[in-house]
């Protein structure tokens, strides 16, 4: 499922909504160069949005057009798939081809990434089911918590149905006991309406309460069938799982957690899972995306003989009617995959993209060379990003009261040593900056909060001496950067 996390995607900047200049400009905010791969991205995004609103027929016929990213390591292949998954209000999935085995062998087969996209599917329609009936929910929780605090008082009125003389003062009887319990309802409601407003001012959140609690203990059981073990073991789970959960006992636990607790009852009952399953397989089948990282893993012909390029082949001999357009079943139906977007990306460093068996390069398009990083690259993604590496530093180290300073020389110098190791040992790209700031910060970061002074100005210099010794030596640097 998709999490996003407070401040860091605009509530009206959602992926749909957004024009193929805005999904640029937002990507730019992370990611570094690479705009031939935005652009890109940015225009297949689009055209989803176009198709649903051309006429039924004609956007049956209309397929999205799939793209492969290739690119060396460190360059933003993975960074733009996770920035898009932030933007996102379509099901987004991002998920390795190395993981995939073919049909027959140990492992997950490749249908799972559609049960996988559906599941989240599923859980972003439920999330906003439940902030629809949000405050009817809340409101409920409400009055049941109250129940458990100030339990309502029985009827005072007593009938002895087994004396004859009852039933000759049953009249003055109601009216003596209407003329009691009036003020002591008005007191009780009094009482309650007290007992909301201090629950509201969370002055009630330790106080304990008593209720009943449905035990949600389920058996393992693990089959392993056709379609693997984890889609076996889920429907085990939808056939069997009220027989397990009919029981309840008595629980003492604060208020808050009991809030919490009803919360999630009330949302069982209110929300509508058929419908909402119902609505989360239309969405899958119209608006999915499916990021298929590390495809160059899977990359490779049959040589004739046993070994992992049997598999490799095999994967994408299966990987290739998903991406054609198939029909899945998944718990919650059948899904057809002809109008997911798939989004597919690799490094290439041993395999190239014409080691895909043909079939399956037919079905990736549109192809985006991404550029490997220069040292002024770096430079950038150390300063310019929203949330750069320098910011991340600085935050951290300032919630131990430590202000860290970088200098311009210092970026510079930084810049330069990631440039020399990549060229001199592998090129991992952008990742050997986390590397550098890491062994540059190293001892400012265990010295912590017992730091003297509490200024810190790192410079060129201090780069150059915490790095120069271990750069000079190719063997060090190879293990240790």
């Amino acid at each position: 499922m998709v999490i996003y996390l407070s401040g860091e995607v605009d509530e009206e900047a959602r992926l749909d909504d957004m024009t193929p200049r805005q999904i640029v400009a937002q990507l730019d905010k992370h990611v570094v160069g690479q705009h031939a791969a935005k652009r890109a991205v940015a225009i297949a995004l689009r055209n989803r949005v176009r198709r649903q609103k051309l006429a039924p027929e004609m956007a049956a016929d209309v397929m999205p057009k799939n793209i492969i990213m290739i690119g060396t390591t460190g360059v933003g292949k993975t960074e733009i798939a996770r920035r898009l998954a932030r933007m996102s209000n379509s099901p987004f999935l991002k998920v390795e081809a190395s993981k995939f085995t073919e049909v027959g062998y140990v492992g997950r087969d490749v249908e799972s990434m559609i049960r996988d996209l559906t599941e989240i599917a599923v859980e972003m329609l439920r999330a906003e089911k439940a902030e629809e009936i949000a405050d009817k929910a809340e409101l409920n929780v409400e009055e049941r918590l109250l129940d458990l605090l100030l339990p309502p008082k029985p009827s005072s009125t007593y009938y002895n149905f087994d004396d004859d003389s009852s039933s000759s003062t049953a009249a003055s009887s109601d009216s003596d006991a209407t003329a009691t319990t009036a003020p002591r309802d008005d007191q009780f409601q009094r009482t309650r309406e007290k007992l909301r407003e201090q629950l509201r001012a969370g002055k009630l959140e330790n106080r304990m309460v008593e209720m009943e609690v449905r035990e949600k203990s389920f058996p393992t059981i693990e089959v392993a069938g056709p379609q693997g073990v984890e889609e076996m073991g889920i429907n085990m789970k939808d056939m069997l799982g009220n027989l397990f959960q009919g029981r309840t006992k008595r629980r003492r636990m604060r208020v808050d957690e009991a809030m919490e607790y009803l919360l999630q009852e009330e949302e069982e009952r209110l929300i509508d899972m058929d419908t909402v399953a119902r609505a989360a397989l239309e969405r899958v089948e119209s608006a999915g995306i499916i990021f298929l990282d590390e495809i160059d893993k899977i990359a490779g012909r049959e040589s004739g003989g046993g070994g992992p390029d049997v598999s490799r082949e095999g994967v994408q001999r299966d990987i290739l009617p998903i991406v054609e357009g198939t029909t899945v079943n998944t718990r919650y139906g059948m899904v057809r995959t002809d109008h997911i977007l798939f989004i597919a990306a690799g490094a290439f460093h041993v395999s190239k993209p014409s080691d895909l068996i043909p079939e399956l390069q037919g079905r990736f398009p549109i192809r985006v060379e991404l550029e490997s990083l220069t040292i002024e690259d770096f430079k950038r993604i150390l300063t310019e990003p929203k949330n750069s590496l320098v910011k991340q530093y600085r935050a951290l180290l300032e919630t131990e009261g430590i202000d860290l300073e970088f200098t311009d020389d210092a970026i510079d110098s930084i810049a330069q040593f990631a440039g020399r190791v990549n060229e001199t040992t592998e090129n991992i790209g952008a990742r050997r900056l986390h590397t550098i700031m890491e062994k540059v910060l190293d001892e400012i970061s265990f010295a912590g909060p017992d730091l003297e002074p509490k200024q810190q100005v790192i410079d060129a210099v201090y780069v150059s001496n915490t790095l120069q010794d271990i750069v000079k030596d190719q063997d060090l640097s190879r293990y240790i950067l």
